[in-house]
């Protein structure tokens, strides 16, 4: 277990003095694990409704995270997905309620539904009525148990949401609960989760998951879910959400619908982000009406990869609450869903290919980008390894990309070498991401000018272009022989290849050199120290392995020289 915690049982005490340290509009309860609002009245009596929530830590943000003005007047933390206790949670009840009475917001476990109902009894016994909300929306389980029995899951947040909007507006107890109960009653949520979390007490995986399994239909406690699947991919997934959502609404998902893509704790927010685009266009598809959406950590389960969605049926009086503005510091300040495929088009400089006859180079030019094209996209997974054990994993992406573009060219680039050059760089600098589109691009417009001026080129106008594109990669990046960089591969080819031209060799065998020694300086790379790009912040722990970027010139060097 790897966890940068204190102690496995000071993980709460220590989050929630951490919480209150952050955020001035907080305070503790001094004794309990029970954040407050910091501007809740000495005097009860002086009090409006209190809105009071919790459960077992691991949630978080929830639910002390929820605490502020417009949400949550008391969050009560319990141990990691243990409910806390009945004098807790009263002790919550007294510090922040008074004869206004206070709504209690419960998720659907025994525990909790047990400690917070007995509080309840025990603050109406001291004069401060109550009334308990028990969220119940994970509608995987609608198959196994009556909608009264099911879990509680991220759902729960929008009723905090929502009643506390109408409690700050000052609506009655009575008011306030029947808001909460109404969005309650009418949330559905999934979840699948693609990994298992660790609880910090217990030090190892709730579950064994495969590689290429997901559970489908989980809680927020590290538990399995009701179904075990295979991996798919974002669209499958959500579809496989959306069709229980839609079995459990009905008709009501045909209207309009508020969508929360919750992350359970470990999901990137790219993936979060590609859940909710697939979630939108497919509701959509299924004729409803997406008005307000929330895409983020709101209800998690400590490291579980994972998210779950949402639904929530929308009157103009709901979306009021919903959209009404808090102090709450984790919420988003603004639902509003988008225009799907809105974009903006800006002019575009020219980049038309010259009309010219093709040339007496042009089958050989074709070949040449296509064995090219070939050889990068049979090494992807290679550069892949290579850039991932000394930089960020992407250059076999990027070269895979390179491949396609130059595989798409348009007939006209291949009319002439320098027409050909020019037509790639644009082309590269669009398809290749980080530094290699600038390199390539940079190095095939300056090899391109001592080409243009012949029909055929010169063999002394190929060892010009040579040394202009190699100069070109080494002006731009400040690279150096010795660096660990592809100037490793790409200056010992220029070498062989100026030996080779200075004994009078054909190009040909001039350009089987250079591959030649663009591979050997290639694998001399991974005795080098690098001391330029991502790899150098890695300095000698780089060393053993080779540098992508000579890798990739190597490859198609060689493709170049099978010719």
């Amino acid at each position: 277990m790897k966890k940068l915690i204190n102690s496995p049982r000071r993980v709460v005490p220590d989050l929630l003095a951490a919480m209150v340290a952050q955020d001035p509009s907080l305070c503790l309860l001094e004794g309990e694990n029970v954040l407050l609002r910091a501007d809740i009245p000495e005097d009860p009596a002086d009090r409006a409704v209190a809105l009071i929530s919790g459960g077992g830590s691991g949630h978080e943000p929830a639910h002390g995270g929820y605490v502020g003005k417009g949400m949550l007047s008391a969050a009560v933390a319990g141990n990691v997905f243990t409910s806390p206790s009945v004098d807790a949670i009263l002790s919550a009840i007294l510090a922040s309620a008074g004869p206004a009475g206070a709504l209690l917001i419960v998720k659907n476990y025994t525990g909790d539904r047990l400690n917070f109902s007995l509080a309840a009894e025990l603050a109406a016994a001291e004069g401060i009525p109550c009334e308990v909300v028990f969220v119940a929306d994970d509608a995987a389980l609608r198959d196994l148990v009556s909608r009264d029995r099911r879990r509680g899951l991220a759902g729960t947040v929008l009723v905090h949401k929502a009643a506390g909007a109408a409690a700050e507006a000052g609506l009655s107890l009575s008011e306030v609960a029947a808001v909460a109960r109404g969005v309650a009653d009418d949330l559905v949520t999934m979840g699948v989760g693609l990994g298992a979390c660790i609880v910090p007490t217990a030090g190892q995986p709730s579950f064994e998951l495969g590689d290429e399994e997901v559970e489908y239909g989980l809680g927020i406690h590290g538990e399995k879910g009701v179904e075990r699947g295979p991996m798919a991919d974002a669209a499958t997934v959500t579809r496989r959400i959306l069709d229980t959502l839609e079995a459990e609404m009905g008709a009501a998902l045909k209207g309009s619908l508020g969508l929360m893509v919750n992350g359970l704790g470990a999901t990137p927010p790219m993936e979060l982000g590609i859940v909710a685009g697939e979630a939108l266009a497919q509701l959509k598809q299924r004729g409803a009406d997406v008005q307000l959406i929330w895409t983020g950590n709101f209800m998690t389960a400590l490291e579980m990869p994972g998210a779950s969605i949402t639904l929530l049926p929308l009157d103009a009086e709901r979306r009021k609450w919903l959209e009404a503005p808090t102090g709450v510091r984790v919420w988003p300040s603004s639902a509003t869903v988008g225009m799907a495929g809105r974009s903006v088009q800006l002019p575009r400089p020219a980049e038309t290919i010259p009309e010219i006859a093709p040339g007496p180079l042009t089958p050989v030019l074709k070949a040449a980008v296509e064995r090219v094209a070939a050889a990068l996209i049979a090494a992807e997974p290679h550069l892949t390894d290579l850039d991932s054990k000394a930089g960020d994993g992407d250059l076999g992406a990027s070269m895979f990309r390179a491949a396609e573009a130059i595989r798409a060219l348009p007939e006209a680039a291949y009319n002439h070498p320098a027409q050909l050059f020019v037509t790639m760089a644009a082309t590269l600098r669009r398809a290749i991401a980080g530094s290699s589109g600038p390199f390539y691009a940079t190095a095939l417009m300056r090899a391109a000018r001592p080409l243009e001026k012949e029909e055929v080129p010169s063999a002394e106008a190929w060892d010009a272009a040579f040394e202009a594109g190699v100069a070109a990669v080494s002006a731009i990046g400040g690279a150096q022989p010795g660096d660990r960089t592809m100037v490793d591969a790409l200056d010992p080819a220029l070498k062989a290849w100026g030996e080779q031209r200075a004994a009078n060799a054909s190009l040909q065998e001039a350009l089987a050199a250079a591959a030649k020694a663009a591979k050997s300086g290639a694998d001399a790379t991974a005795r080098m120290t690098p001391k330029l790009g991502r790899a150098s912040y890695l300095g000698a722990r780089a060393v053993g392995t080779n540098d992508g970027g000579a890798e990739a010139v190597a490859y198609w060097l060689a493709a170049l020289a099978k010719a």
